[in-house]
């Protein structure tokens, strides 16, 4: 096969690492990581598999321990103990030291795994939860990943099947180090590799019989409104859909359908003109037929008798055919202007070799190919098993337009990260079926934006679109905001997508990875880490209609919090009940935390890197983080072409005991990647509006001059607000300003007021609350009177919110 799809592996184990008898290998990878492996010919597989790549990890430590009957291995976090004979649970177990659990943490070959989950093949139909395969962590201590049936990739870069009946096993034994297990998952498995900067903007996907005056009509409109897209998926109907007979189904289909798009390459320009980027759908399961153009030259190459139109069929298993299905159905294509290929494979896990799945080969050559130029590839496809993360991004399926769907897909997207797949894509807003909820879809359209992919799609139906002004005022306010946002975060996104990348960390993390020995963090189980910085907990449920606010259940880990959209201040360690009207989410920045944004949010400015921030500081802690960025599309950044940007947030700093210091380090690396002159918004979240007197900007330990700075206060979110000229980026600025000028409180009456006002309840019952809340300043004494008073109970958790928040 061609050199780009030869792929880069260190399979082979140091000899030093492995235990081996007759007719098993041990391999200690690491102190908690495992390879287990039984052949009855006493021949060991050395190659890289559709899982495995790298097994070339450092010398581990470990102790062998030979008895008459047994042998054992012992490793600072594991006891492993074989018979030496056929695996079985008799004559094997690991024991994962330590106190994990009392009386769980010990396997048995053969014995179900009850870890915390990983991810499923697909959403399809799905109306609510769905049964998801294993990950890598277990509170327990303990997972396992069989091996024994994918494919090996030969040299080449072809693969072939594993030899039968033989044993291949991973135990990862980590215990509670959630983060190292998926560490040494990656580092087994290959990294995850970054996205390209465009693909963290909103996607538009519709799958609709659009023609190429209607679409570019379309995203005329979303441009007069303000919407921003930086992907543009086009669905099956850019190809030829309705043939012949003879020829079978259009589902599959290569041939652009001229009636709708006559100028596919002007088509495309268009759309790049724009800023976007495009992706084409395509269901590769009927081959080629007589009817396409490129039938004949594919037809030929493959042997095919063209004269009497014999079909060329998907044969997946075939190296031939995959190296013309690329050369004559995507290339020409991919000329025209597609960037990217939507595999809509879903036919199954049969081909013509055992054991090879079609979607994983697709998902694997798509992928390589699409790298061939030297761009950073991506493909947009159904989840293959473990080792899928090193195709991104994952098409999570038609799902069923519900409650019960959306509730599900938090939680799915997190345990995902369970099996190291971070770049889920669903389809936000539902595909099908369900029913028409404005509230659902605006809430829908909030889960998007704080996930890994914010793509909006639904089925062919003329009343099924995601446009937001299809909808009621509210929801469609809502939603525009949602949109927008979404890009306004794309510098913090983006700089999530490296850390993924550089230090083996999903953009979602379950909040047990940081909190692995409080229960309350394995309850929570639709909230999670959105990055380093943020806590985003969805809402999935309908508002009451008496509230006009809908309610989740939030745990807030110790510490201050902050949710970036509302300005409430919580102190943590508990957990609540949190109520939010139809235009945001909970989503909380911790104290310490720095978080960029951007105002620049159109298609051609998200793709690349800003001249100017707004970056948002949380007051309360200490805090660091890294501004990332590259070329966006290139892969350089694999060999460190970047520019990192240190931001930092201190209090009471030596020889300033007294201060609360933000500063921007210049930015380091290669500057011809960025504006040589940036403008810096800062929002200081926390302090009082006195602030405004006290607060001093040094660049490069020189005064700003007050001319070139802008002062201003935002009340509803306590920040004090810096607009500052702009300043070369090789130089240091700092933001100093009293660290006892911090808020107290949350503006407890004035936000029960607005509350109250906005509720549809008695307004006997608005004044007795008000008048409780201006009169008592105890607030234990509030809520004791409350509660006797007999309230329905969503207003008196909406009001426990207000009142306790710090």
């Amino acid at each position: 096969m061609k050199d780009i799809y030869r792929i880069k592996a260190n399979p082979h184990a140091l000899k030093e690492n492995q235990v081996k008898g007759e007719k098993y290998r041990i391999t200690v990878l690491t102190e908690g990581l495992v390879r287990l492996e039984y052949s009855e010919d006493g021949v060991f597989e050395d190659r890289p598999t559709q899982m495995a790549l790298n097994r070339d990890f450092a010398p581990a430590d470990f102790r062998v321990l030979h008895t008459k009957d047994e042998i054992e291995v012992h490793t600072l976090r594991l006891h492993l103990t074989y018979n030496e004979k056929a695996f079985s649970g008799s004559g094997l177990s690991i024991q994962v030291k330590g106190n994990v659990s009392n009386y769980h943490s010990i396997w048995h070959y053969g014995e179900e795994i009850r870890d915390l989950g990983g991810t499923a093949r697909t959403l399809d139909e799905a109306d609510g939860a769905i049964k998801l395969g294993h990950g890598v962590v277990s509170r327990f201590g303990y997972s396992v990943l069989d091996d024994s049936g994918s494919q090996v990739i030969e040299e080449d870069g072809w693969v072939c099947p594993r030899k039968k009946g033989v044993k291949d096993l991973y135990f990862f034994g980590y215990g509670h180090d959630y983060k190292e297990a998926l560490k040494a998952f990656y580092r087994l498995c290959g990294k995850t590799p970054m996205l390209p900067r465009y693909a963290l903007g909103n996607w538009w996907s519709r799958y609709y019989a659009y023609t190429e005056e209607s679409y570019i009509n379309l995203m005329d409109r979303f441009e007069a409104e303000g919407i921003p897209f930086t992907v543009a998926v086009i669905d099956m109907d850019w190809h030829l859909v309705d043939i012949d007979e003879k020829y079978g189904s259009g589902w599959t289909g290569y041939t652009w359908n001229r009636e709708y798009f006559p100028d596919p390459k002007g088509f495309l320009g268009k759309l790049h003109e724009r800023g976007m980027h495009v992706t084409l759908n395509v269901h590769p399961a009927a081959g080629v037929r007589g009817h396409e153009e490129m039938y004949k030259p594919m037809a030929v190459a493959m042997g095919v008798d063209y004269e009497h139109e014999d079909p060329v069929s998907c044969d997946v298993a075939d190296p031939v055919f995959m190296e013309h299905y690329f050369t004559y159905l995507h290339h020409p294509r991919e000329k025209e202007g597609v960037d990217f290929w939507w595999i809509d494979w879903q036919q199954g896990t049969s081909s013509r070799v055992e054991g090879l799945d079609p979607l994983w080969i697709l998902n694997h050559f798509h992928f390589l190919d699409n790298g061939r130029d030297g761009k950073r590839p991506m493909t947009f496809s159904r989840y293959g098993g473990p080792g899928s993360h090193r195709y991104p991004v994952g098409f999570s399926g038609d799902t069923v337009i519900t409650w019960e769907s959306l509730d599900f897909q938090p939680y799915f997207t997190s345990a995902a990260s369970n099996i190291g797949y971070g770049w889920w894509s669903h389809d936000i807003g539902g595909h099908m079926k369900g029913y028409k909820n404005d509230e659902l879809t605006a809430r829908w359209f909030q889960l998007g934006i704080h996930s890994p992919i914010m793509r909006l799609h639904s089925t062919n139906s003329e009343f099924n679109g995601k446009e937001p002004w299809r909808f009621k005022w509210e929801a469609r306010k809502a939603m525009e905001l949602a949109l927008r946002q979404r890009h306004r975060m794309i510098p913090y996104l983006y700089s999530m997508n490296y850390r993924s990348y550089n230090e083996d960390l999903p953009l979602i993390e379950p909040m047990y990875y940081e909190h692995p020995e409080d229960g309350e963090a394995y309850e929570v189980r639709n909230q999670y880490y959105l990055g380093s910085e943020l806590v985003a907990a969805p809402i999935t449920g309908p508002c009451s209609r008496q509230l006009n606010m809908a309610g989740v259940s939030v745990w807030l880990p110790k510490g201050r919090w902050y949710d970036i959209y509302t300005g409430m201040i919580y102190d943590g360690d508990r957990c609540l009940r949190m109520y939010r009207d139809i235009n945001s989410i909970p989503v909380l920045a911790k104290a310490g935390g720095i978080v960029p944004f951007t105002e620049e949010i159109s298609a051609r400015e998200a793709a690349g890197n800003p001249a100017s921030f707004t970056v948002c500081v949380y007051a309360g802690a200490d805090g660091t983080f890294t501004l990332y960025e590259d070329d966006n599309e290139g892969c350089g950044y694999e060999d460190g072409i970047c520019v990192k940007t240190v931001m930092t947030y201190r209090e009471g700093m030596e020889g300033r005991d007294t201060d609360a210091v933000f500063t921007i380090e210049p930015a380091v690396g290669d500057l011809s990647l960025i504006p040589g002159r940036r403008r810096f918004t800062v929002e200081l979240a926390g302090f009082l509006p006195e602030a405004a007197g006290k607060v001093r900007v040094l660049v490069d330990q020189k005064a700003m001059e007050r001319e070139r700075v802008v002062i201003s206060y935002k009340s509803r979110k306590q920040a004090l607000v810096l607009g500052l000229d702009a300043v070369d980026v090789r130089q240091r600025i700092e933001i100093v300003l009293p660290a006892e000028l911090q808020v107290k409180g949350n503006g407890v009456k004035e936000r029960v007021f607005e509350f109250l006002n906005q509720a549809e309840i008695e307004f006997e019952l608005k004044d007795a609350v008000y008048a409780l809340v201006m009169r008592e300043k105890r607030i234990p004494v509030v809520l004791g009177q409350l509660e006797a008073m007999g309230i329905d109970r969503e207003l008196y958790q909406a009001l426990t919110e207000l009142l306790t928040g710090m």
